[in-house]
């Protein structure tokens, strides 16, 4: 798939919960930045948006992306400069919806993840996959950082994804993992919930 789907990724860094289930910013990593922009590049999405209200944490995802598009990353490896070039900052998901709406002329559908079974209307992979090829209207699948995205948010996505079960109990992927699994089930199949 080298194509340009209507979807986006969002890594939410507020409102999540900590394991106190306390509604906190959490910080943001070098890691997610580089993973999730090749992530959503290698599976042909629009754009990769890292949300968070600390003015700091996205003034250090500018300077990493600089490093990588424009810096002497940018000739060491010119694939990672083309992943980076995907990431976009918000200050909060409304207003990352809103950019989306006026690039795309329409608001966006949003569709929460969580590692936890939660309340909300539920999607198969599938479907939303199959919603996202269509490109009848642009989606932005929702990550939470922390412990996750919280219940207000959840409620104001339009759908919720079915939580990634592995072999056993444990349960308690990594975010980048998680949204691999994610991507790789609503656009290539593999165990349906």
């Amino acid at each position: 798939m080298d194509s340009e789907l209507r979807y986006y990724l969002a890594l939410l860094h507020y409102p999540v919960y900590n394991k106190k289930r306390k509604v906190v910013v959490s910080s943001i990593t070098n890691l997610d930045i580089h993973d999730l922009s090749r992530l959503v590049r290698t599976y042909g999405g629009k754009a990769f948006y890292m949300v968070t209200p600390l003015e700091s944490q996205r003034a250090m995802i500018g300077r990493i992306c600089a490093h990588w598009r424009e810096g002497f990353g940018a000739t060491y490896n010119p694939n990672r400069g083309e992943a980076l070039g995907l990431v976009k900052v918000s200050p909060s998901l409304e207003e990352m919806v809103e950019d989306i709406r006026e690039e795309e002329g329409e608001g966006p559908l949003l569709a929460a993840t969580s590692a936890r079974e939660q309340r909300g209307k539920r999607i198969p992979y599938r479907e939303l996959g199959r919603i996202i090829q269509e490109g009848v209207r642009p989606v932005v699948v929702v990550l939470g950082t922390g412990w996750g995205l919280t219940q207000e948010v959840i409620r104001g996505c339009h759908y919720l994804l079915e939580p990634i079960k592995g072999m056993g109990r444990y349960n308690h992927l990594s975010v980048r993992c998680a949204a691999a699994i994610v991507l790789d089930r609503l656009f290539v199949g593999g165990k349906e919930p």
